[in-house]
């Protein structure tokens, strides 16, 4: 056994070190009072420990009365041993110098004790348990955090990743790892009205709800954070205990109404919504993956690109009911008259002029009509664009309403006005352009069923555009 000393020595050893970086210590006298030296004299030329937060234009760093409250220990260690990157591209004080200033780093040691001192004395009071549980923060709810962060302007002054490329305006800090670097504690109180912290800084003060504060601080907290485990409602127990007949009352109390008792599309206020309800009768909705399915009940047809029409059920409805009509809509709608479900004659590809369809596509921007696809046309790029269209892609695969062999006639392709496009048709498809093709996946056609697929990568869409190209060859 002698030959497994080392590896019990480097265990022991990483152990020592991993405490390191995640384990407050308790602070020994003399360590407390090293700590003071650090903060005085290392520390305090730049950043306030103490007093009322203040316009930053009035300081030489961040305040960090409370940064026992804010970092993450981890990331903390990380930073002052010298081993992040500096948090403000364009400098702190940008005003009046745009250099980059070097911090300075301390050893593993003094590091840990400074930072042990941030969290036993730099506490902010207002500082509460956070009303955001990241146990129970859907990949859906991650989606619409990163709209609000766009549409209250927070890109105008943060940097974020998108497709590994930092985007956004390099005024404040950067966010693309801010679930590494914040205390979720900290970001909610933060929320609630960042003048507190950083008054005549730039940071404003947005309408949120609270639901919408939900969704912003916990896609910041999943921003840098590889392995973010999402919870996944659709595997709760109650799904697995479902009641259909229960199904079947939820749907005639919430979904006929537009619907149609026989799932028709045909309900009393269908007549007044353009685009009109799917028809669930020509759908084969017991095709669809569960996840879909409840993100279009839970959170609305705006949450997977369809119509706005379509109510967010998930806080009206208790869990149970929506386990129950979803497993009623899989049980009843299973393809109707279509052909979804039955195997298809072999046809030749579209060559006739008749297949053209007359469709609501938003015509992309100029500068994206003249886009052609950047990536060639390799087997690998085929390869991943075919597993994306027939599986892969979310919020659900494109092979669900174009069908898998690309002529429109997929399981959800009945209950859809106007049809999906039929790729196989050779006359349509050489006059569309490789960058509408790339605009209208990522975006969406409005009016249509066609939803927009935001979380695919560049790359991914370019290679469903070279896979599409070949259903019309």
């Amino acid at each position: 056994m002698h030959h497994k000393k080392p590896f019990l020595v480097l265990s022991i050893f990483s152990l020592i070190t991993l405490a390191f970086y995640f384990a407050p210590l308790q602070l020994w006298a003399s360590d407390e009072q090293k700590a003071k030296e650090i903060i005085q004299n290392q520390c305090s030329t730049c950043h306030k420990f103490e007093g009322k937060p203040e316009s930053k234009f009035n300081l030489k760093g961040p305040d960090l009365m409370w940064a026992g409250n804010k970092y993450q220990r981890p990331w903390l260690i990380r930073w002052l041993t010298g081993k992040e990157e500096n948090l403000y591209p364009k400098g702190y004080r940008w005003d009046i110098s745009q250099e980059q200033i070097q911090h300075p780093a301390l050893s593993l040691s003094d590091a840990n004790i400074v930072a042990d001192y941030f969290i036993q004395h730099n506490q902010d009071p207002r500082i509460k348990k956070s009303f955001v549980d990241l146990s129970t923060f859907t990949e859906r709810e991650s989606q619409f955090g990163a709209d609000i962060f766009r549409s209250f302007s927070c890109l105008g002054c943060h940097q974020i990743k998108e497709d590994g490329k930092k985007i956004g305006g390099p005024i404040s800090a950067n966010l693309y790892d801010a679930g590494n670097r914040y205390n979720l504690d900290w970001w909610s109180r933060f929320a609630e009205n960042p003048q507190d912290f950083t008054p005549h800084s730039g940071e404003y003060l947005a309408d949120l709800s609270m639901l919408g504060a939900r969704y912003i601080i916990g896609y910041l907290m999943t921003l840098g954070v590889d392995d973010f485990k999402y919870f996944e409602p659709w595997n709760q127990k109650e799904f697995k205990n479902t009641n259909i007949k229960n199904g079947a009352r939820v749907y005639k109390e919430y979904c006929v109404q537009c619907h149609g008792a026989e799932g028709k599309g045909d309900g009393p206020g269908a007549s007044g919504l353009e685009p009109k309800p799917a028809v669930h009768a020509q759908m084969a909705l017991s095709d669809f993956p569960e996840d879909y399915l409840y993100n279009v009940v839970y959170y609305g047809g705006k949450a997977v690109g369809k119509s706005p029409n379509m109510p967010d059920w998930g806080v009206t409805l208790p869990t149970q009911d929506i386990a129950d009509v979803i497993a009623f809509l899989r049980d009843n709608f299973k393809g109707g008259d279509t052909t979804a479900t039955t195997p298809e004659p072999k046809m030749a590809k579209s060559t006739s002029a008749s297949c053209v369809q007359k469709h609501k596509a938003k015509k992309a921007p100029a500068a994206y009509l003249k886009r052609e696809n950047p990536l060639p046309a390799t087997e690998a790029h085929f390869k991943a664009g075919k597993a994306l269209f027939l599986k892969e892609a979310k919020p659900v695969a494109c092979q669900m309403c174009h069908g898998k062999k690309g002529d429109g006639k997929g399981p959800g392709a009945g209950g859809l006005n106007p049809n999906p496009r039929d790729f196989t048709c050779s006359p349509m498809m050489k006059d569309i352009p490789d960058g509408q093709l790339f605009w209208t996946i990522k975006n969406g056609s409005s009016g249509t069923g066609m939803m927009a697929f935001r979380k695919l990568k560049d790359e991914q869409v370019w290679q469903l555009v070279h896979y599409i190209r070949t259903l019309a060859k």
